[in-house]
């Protein structure tokens, strides 16, 4: 089951104002038309498609966070999540896929038993190229998101970089001030005159009421008071260098789990075109007396560099839309902020598309919840043609160097 938790880029400047000037002159045209005829159907027709239209793509929908009602919705947070995961998943699997089918296809071992782990491992690498995604969340579940248990749950973690911890306490004033703690189990001891920091930034001393003591009447007063048996809970405020072992439900464990699955694709393709490179080009920078690494640096790889980024190309795309091992990894499909470092919360675009599009149909409002995935995923295929048309310019520019 899904967990739902409602938690920029620039804004998306459809042709909003010619939608609603045509709005308006439909309602015009209406009053004046008898409600019963062929022209005053058409045009409530034509109003209908122009409120569906609006109701899916508008200026903010590129910048707002989910909401309850499909009018307010957008795919910020959402969009964000799928940049950050992609990049990050390029950048893991690019240099282990591609080194790993360098060393399968150019170093072959020549001792019987390490040829026979070679193959072995050549044909783990096909078969996992056939296994379904969602065993890939599972696996990325398990290794990455808990490390097994073996340092600890993400809610207390073995190791943490880059966090710093507040206790959040409610006066009865009902205002939310922190105390800062240097660890997460600290618990401070409440005392009267303690600062503490109100959610502005702004540093106030606390007044802590005792069993003994008379309760505050005025609200300044009040705003400030803690009993003296109040609980707060730990909030932690991580800095773009944060890490955590485990990983949790971050955005490293995701770009690790979609590693996963794209790898054997990634090391499958690059091995192709490595064996595409004429043996003529080894055997001449052999004879000049290039090693074995000094061939493949700078002879077999620049020649195969054309059909690896196909490769990457085909990986990416199938990454972009995999929703499957994100859900087990993630399960958030409302969150109102996109991730801000690697050990962030996030989302990303298939599982909200997943999730609008699962929602009841009211057949009596145009603004469905459907028509907001509609938009959705023309953004994600946009987001696609980017990522792809990047990695298509680095191959005819490596094209170009090598003719």
């Amino acid at each position: 089951m899904l967990s739902i938790f409602y938690k920029g880029l620039p804004a998306f400047n459809p042709p909003q104002d010619d939608i609603v000037a045509e709005l308006s002159e439909i309602e015009t045209k209406l009053s004046a038309v008898a409600p019963d005829s062929a022209e005053a159907r058409e045009l409530t027709g034509r109003e209908e498609e122009l409120q569906k239209l609006q109701a899916t793509i508008n200026k903010s929908f590129l910048s707002k966070p989910p909401a309850p009602g499909s009018r307010e919705a957008g795919i910020g947070p959402a969009l964000m999540g799928s940049i950050w995961v992609c990049v990050g998943c390029s950048v893991f699997f690019l240099p282990l896929g591609v080194g790993t089918a360098v060393f399968l296809e150019e170093f072959k071992p020549r001792n019987k038993f390490l040829r026979w782990l070679s193959d072995m491992l050549q044909l783990n690498i096909s078969n996992l190229a056939g296994v379904p995604s969602i065993v890939y969340g599972i696996l990325g579940m398990t290794v990455f998101a808990t490390m097994f248990g073996l340092f600890g749950s993400p809610n207390e973690p073995f190791f943490e970089l880059g966090t710093k911890f507040k206790r959040q306490y409610v006066t009865e004033g009902m205002q939310v001030v922190f105390i800062p703690v240097s660890a997460r189990e600290e618990v401070p001891t409440l005392s009267n005159g303690m600062t503490a920091i109100k959610s502005d930034g702004s540093e106030v001393q606390l007044n802590i009421i005792g069993d003994d003591d008379e309760f505050p009447e005025d609200d300044e007063t009040l705003n400030v008071s803690l009993l003296s048996d109040s609980e707060g809970g730990v909030v932690a405020e991580n800095a773009w260098y944060s890490f955590r072992l485990p990983f949790g439900r971050s955005v490293l464990a995701a770009s690790m789990t979609l590693m996963l699955v794209i790898l054997p694709v990634v090391i499958i393709s690059t091995q192709e075109a490595l064996r595409a490179v004429p043996t003529s080009l080894r055997q001449g920078a052999q004879g000049l007396g290039c090693t074995p690494w000094q061939t493949v640096r700078n002879v077999t790889l620049p020649a195969a560099i054309p059909g690896i980024m196909t490769g990457c190309i085909l990986s990416m795309s199938r990454a972009i839309g995999e929703a499957a091992p994100i859900l087990m990894i993630s399960g958030i499909v409302a969150i109102s902020m996109g991730p801000q470092h690697l050990m962030d919360d996030f989302s990303i675009l298939p599982l909200q598309i997943f999730y609008w599009a699962g929602q009841p149909v009211n057949d009596a409002d145009p603004h469905n919840f459907q028509h907001v995935a509609a938009g959705a995923i023309i953004v994600l295929l946009l987001v696609l043609f980017a990522f792809n048309s990047v990695a298509i310019l680095l191959r005819q520019i490596a094209q170009k160097q090598l003719s």
